[in-house]
């Protein structure tokens, strides 16, 4: 009976806890000092588990998040990072668990680095005084001391060699842009040394781009990462006293640390944690399994009000599809009667776009962690079919006037028009887009051009693409940013944002102005030509119809070799931030709407009018503070009032 008890209870406690296995976003893991037991972060706690696998001990619960744990070379300590009180400070427990000592109580962020030999002392760093700098802390928690006083800006990554010299980095690209890879310039990071008692400054490499992460083990071998290979983060070591890779991998690491008696290194890669054998010369992923309890959730309805990210209106006007919480939806223009698409499941929808026929939809969603283009009938909701298998987002989707083709970009890297028939796309520009925020690429209004921006020395330039003769022209070339190009309607102009006098590196664009370029030497209205226009007899009206419809758009000429900046004109205001132009024209009337504050209240949209012969306008549109995305259709422009906008650069 007693036994038959047993056995029921341990079915039951299999039945709630479940282990996780192939557990992903483990992060910024440490090694005991004999390496066979590793510290990580996960799921905003502290766990421990054995350095060949198995599963993972939960070390922490406290409120806010655990991170960065450094284990003491005594092997008795783990110092580590924690918000539990809102900003990060400095905490020590026990390697096996136990009371838990804050020892740093100061508003700014303290993040843990490293333990001084002795097992005594811990390095943080911290941005109190209003800089980022190196402090210490003694393990009873008094009051923290500054490690270098008037000698290094910005230092962090923090290491110590037996001989008494403080490894680090001082560049924000190896602090705050650690994502920011195959960066190489005048802030590359180097690994940099220096001796407390002696005061001899070195720096040990001298790669344009980045070394970092030094972490070194009792015998003085100092292990650390560099993205001189291939342009991903492996790891490095200094070998005879030179820089030696030891691992190649096509993906990132991140975090390595080494034990302090030396032999192996830990280290993030993938969102798990891998180990490297320094005397096999081997890296393997370490199998972490989690137990945590499986619980049901409660069903629940979510409602697309307010919750569009992204949205399109057929050709013809009679029908919207959009994109709410990652899933597909059609309706009627009024949006009363809603169908939501079924997608692949456990996957998120970006952007979409209605095709020709007015039934097709034309949308990215991810596919293996990267968004991809696919195609569904909107009608049934059948028929999904995924055009591209891309290991790199594909994104900012733009169909030309005749929509015939579709402009994209795809990875970090390229620029791609898809052909709507075939649906094959083909990479028509390969050069520095960078991942994030990229403003919409743009056919111009006859279809024959598209226009980019690529980063050139971090600033954007504006790049124009010839489609007949396959041709790419760096069109500004300022060295300052030019950002959001639209052509004019008319044909005439190239409409975009800059700021003429700050670059946008590191901080991103600030005080954006808007400007626009005349794509060819035109010559100023004159009254004298309007009056003559009085007298002039009327022309066939049915011909110049017939022969508006044969074009797709205003033809579009554009000098290659003009002087953009004395051509440069700025429209609106000149203070506050502007951003995001769409440019319409009706008749006689051209008119920028964009997003602007200069009124010093919250961001909305403006519009700023120019017509021949009077002072250009500039209003606000009344109850705008909330739009986002605008498309055109035919004559009608549509606003998304409700989407999160990007935050500015």
């Amino acid at each position: 009976m007693i036994k038959s008890t047993l056995i029921g209870l341990c079915l039951v406690l299999c039945a709630t806890l479940k282990a996780q296995q192939d557990v992903y976003f483990t992060s910024t893991p440490a090694l005991t000092p004999d390496g066979s037991q590793i510290v990580f972060s996960f799921d905003s706690d502290l766990w421990k588990v054995s350095s060949s696998g198995g599963t993972a001990t939960r070390l922490t619960g406290m409120d806010g998040v655990e991170e960065y744990p450094r284990i003491s070379p005594d092997g008795k300590w783990i110092a580590f990072s924690s918000t539990q009180y809102g900003n990060a400070d400095i905490y020590i427990m026990p390697i096996d668990g136990g009371e838990i000592k804050q020892l740093t109580f100061n508003s700014a962020g303290d993040r843990m680095e490293t333990w001084s030999w002795d097992s005594k002392t811990i390095y943080f760093r911290s941005g109190r005084y209003n800089r980022t700098a190196a402090y210490t802390v003694d393990i009873e928690g008094r009051t923290p001391k500054r490690l270098f006083d008037h000698y290094f800006n910005w230092p962090h990554n923090l290491a110590l060699h037996p001989d008494g010299r403080v490894f680090f980095n001082e560049s924000w690209e190896s602090s705050n842009q650690v994502h920011r890879k195959r960066y190489k310039g005048a802030f590359n990071p180097d690994i940099k040394t220096f001796n407390m008692h002696t005061g001899e400054y070195a720096e040990l490499t001298d790669y344009e781009g980045k070394d970092m992460w030094s972490t070194i083990d009792k015998d003085g071998n100092v292990y650390f990462a560099s993205d001189e290979s291939n342009g991903q983060y492996n790891l490095y070591a200094f070998v005879n006293n030179q820089k030696t890779r030891l691992t190649n991998f096509k993906t990132s690491i991140k975090d390595p640390q080494v034990n302090a008696n030396g032999g192996f290194v830990v280290f993030e890669k993938d969102y798990q944690v891998y180990l490297y054998d320094v005397a096999k010369k081997r890296s393997q992923k370490v199998s972490i399994s989690i137990f945590k309890n499986n619980t049901l959730a409660q069903a629940q309805e979510f409602s697309t009000d307010r919750n569009v990210s992204a949205f399109d209106v057929s050709q013809d006007e009679k029908k919207l599809a959009f994109v709410s919480r990652g899933e597909l939806f059609v309706s009627d223009i009024s949006g009363k009667f809603i169908k939501q698409l079924k997608t692949k499941p456990g996957e998120r929808v970006v952007e979409v776009k209605w095709l020709k026929d007015n039934k097709t939809l034309l949308y990215s969603q991810t596919a293996g962690g990267y968004t991809n283009l696919f195609t569904i009938d909107a009608a049934t909701g059948t028929g999904e079919k995924q055009l591209t298998n891309d290991q790199g987002f594909d994104r900012n989707i733009e169909l030309n006037p005749a929509l015939t083709h579709a402009a994209y970009y795809s990875g970090r890297n390229e620029v791609r028009l898809l052909d709507l028939e075939t649906f094959k796309s083909e990479t028509v520009a390969n050069e520095e887009l960078w991942g994030l925020y990229n403003p919409q690429p743009r056919f111009s209004p006859d279809g024959k051009y598209l226009t980019f921006t690529v980063r050139n020395d971090f600033e954007e330039d504006i790049y124009i693409y010839d489609i007949a003769e396959k041709s790419v022209h760096n069109y500004t070339k300022t060295g300052v940013p030019e950002t959001s190009p639209f052509w004019g309607p008319e044909g005439k102009y190239l409409y975009f944002v800059s700021n003429r006098t700050q670059p946008s590196y590191p901080f991103g664009l600030r005080d954006g102005r808007m400007y626009r370029i005349p794509l060819v030497r035109q010559e100023g209205d004159f009254k004298s030509d309007e009056l003559a226009k009085v007298f002039e007899e009327e022309k066939k009206e049915e011909e110049d119809k017939t022969e508006e419809k044969k074009a797709e758009g205003p033809a579009t000429q554009i000098d290659f070799e003009a002087d953009v900046l004395r051509a440069m004109e700025q429209i609106g205001p000149s203070f506050g931030s502007q951003s995001n132009p769409f440019v319409v024209q009706s008749g006689d009337k051209t008119q920028v709407v964009y997003s602007s504050n200069h009124d010093e209240a919250q961001r909305s949209l403006w519009v700023t009018t120019f017509e021949p012969f009077e002072r250009q306008k500039t209003e606000k549109i009344d109850g705008s503070a909330r739009a986002g995305e605008i498309i055109q259709v035919k004559k009608n422009l549509y606003v998304n009032t409700y989407k999160q906008t990007q935050p500015e650069q």
